[in-house]
Parts: structure tokens; C-alpha cells; sequence
């Protein structure tokens, strides 16, 4: 299932945006219950630990720039596609048990379902997920975490805050992420989890390379740039697609803004 087939842009760039965002933000994790009617400008006013974000941004930006980035070039570079594909494929179909453990707290029982077949059908015909059999199939993949079964809970978002390496998260996320998400995915239980974690994190970043070098030319100014849509695809998320029109107006008016310094 496409992330943002509900929005509608108006700028090829504002969509590079976001999908740069998909990545840089969750090679891992707002602060909308999915019933709530906060708008995206409160989520935005709630960076109080900015001065402190931004330093992280930038440790983050020189890590990437020096040794991130040139690993994942030179991986891209070496991998053939189809095998590129199937390193992804595999990735992801580890998360549908999470997908599926997230969507059943979240009392969505069909969706819970779908992505349990998903992750049968993948393992068993896919070749332990390498294919992804399931969406040719017909069932649609879901994008869940604990951070959004907290956030249909009720429980309350935090400031947002800018983690060493892991990226955009709030403090709920954060916690939802470092703890219940870890416990729920499987690489943390195999023999040796460090190489499988690299391999994951390396495929993710090359997967980056074509749409960052638009977002470079994008904006000046991207630590705004990241945490706005990053904030946003959370919404997203939480909502499962059901955002507020006027908050997206919003953001796409302030990206745009940007695209035009």
C-alpha cells in the first residue's frame, strides 16, 4: 500500500521530500491520537528541545556525509537489483509480525490478518520473503508501530526529539521504538543480530541516494524541512490516511515556501 496514495502534492519535489523523510526518519519514528483534532502546527510548535535537536541534526548530517553515505553508494553500486529488491523484501517482511501484533492492539483484526497471511505467504512461496508474493496477491502491506498503538491509546506524543543516528522520533515514539518495537522484531533473536541490523540499515540508506539529491537542492534549511514532514507522515500514519486537509494545506504552503528561496 502506497503511504501517501490519499495525498495529492503539487510539487514532484514535495514528494521527494517525503520520501526521503521515509527513510532518513526510520532507517526507524506526533503527537495526533487518531481521534484527535489537534492540527499539524501544534505538532510543530511542540520542538521545545530544538537547540538541543539541532545538534544532534548535525552530528547526525556529518555521519551520514563521511561514512553512511559512501558505504550505501558503493553497496548500490556492487548489488544487482534483483538482489537489492530481495534484501528489501526480506526486511519487510520481518515487519508484518510487527504490523500484525500493532494492528490487533489496535483492535484492526482484518488488518491484523492480512498482514499474518502476508507474512506466511511470504515466507513459505517468497523464498523467506526475499519475493514478495503477497502483494502481487492482492493483500496491501500496512505500516504500523507500538509509538501508533500508544497514539490510539491516548497517550500523549512528547516534544519532539532528534536521535543520535536513529533520526526524527518524539518521546513517545522513541520509548515505543526502543523497547516493545525491538522486542517485536526478529533479527534482535537470531544468532548474530549485529550483521543483520548493518545489512538492513545499509539497504535502507541506498534506497535514499536518487531522492536526496533532490531534497538537497530542495531546501536550505533542512532541519525545518525534515522534522515539518516528518511530523506530518506521522499524522499519516496514525490517522492511517484520515488527516486533516487544512494541516496538509498548511505544510505543502510552507514547503513550498521553501522550494521557492
Amino acid at each position: 500500500m502506497m503511504l501517501y496514495k490519499h495525498m495529492h502534492f503539487k510539487s514532484p519535489c514535495l514528494v521527494t521530500l517525503l520520501l526521503v523523510v521515509l527513510v532518513l526518519t526510520g532507517c526507524s519514528h506526533s503527537s495526533l491520537s487518531k481521534g484527535s483534532n489537534s492540527s499539524f502546527s501544534q505538532q510543530q510548535s511542540n520542538d521545545r528541545l530544538e537547540r538541543f535537536n539541532r545538534h544532534v541534526y548535525k552530528f547526525n548530517a556529518s555521519l551520514d556525509k563521511h561514512i553512511l553515505k559512501p558505504i550505501a553508494v558503493t553497496y548500490k553500486k556492487v548489488t544487482p537489483e534483483v538482489v537489492d529488491t530481495g534484501v528489501t523484501n526480506f526486511f519487510q517482511n520481518l515487519g508484518d509480525i510487527s504490523n500484525a501484533v500493532n494492528n490487533l492492539l489496535q483492535f484492526k483484526a482484518g488488518d491484523a490478518l492480512i498482514d499474518t497471511e502476508r507474512f506466511i505467504f511470504n515466507t513459505s512461496f517468497g523464498l523467506g520473503g526475499i519475493f514478495d508474493v503477497a502483494t502481487e496477491m492482492g493483500l496491501d502491506k500496512h505500516n504500523e508501530d507500538f509509538g501508533q498503538t500508544l497514539a490510539v491509546w491516548g497517550v500523549k506524543s512528547g516534544p519532539y526529539v532528534m536521535l543520535p543516528i536513529l533520526g526524527p522520533s518524539t518521546i513517545r515514539d522513541a520509548t515505543a521504538n526502543l523497547t516493545v518495537d525491538n522486542i517485536l522484531n526478529p533479527v534482535n533473536y537470531s544468532e548474530h543480530p549485529l550483521p543483520l541490523i548493518v545489512i538492513s540499515g545499509i539497504d535502507k540508506r541506498a534506497d535514499l541516494l536518487l531522492a536526496e539529491d533532490a531534497f538537497k537542492d530542495f531546501s536550505n534549511e533542512e532541519y525545518s524541512a525534515i522534522r515539518d514532514a516528518w511530523l506530518q507522515r506521522r499524522e499519516y500514519l496514525i490517522r492511517d490516511g484520515k488527516i486533516d486537509q487544512k494541516a496538509q494545506s498548511d505544510l505543502i504552503d510552507e514547503l513550498e515556501e521553501l522550494e521557492d528561496e
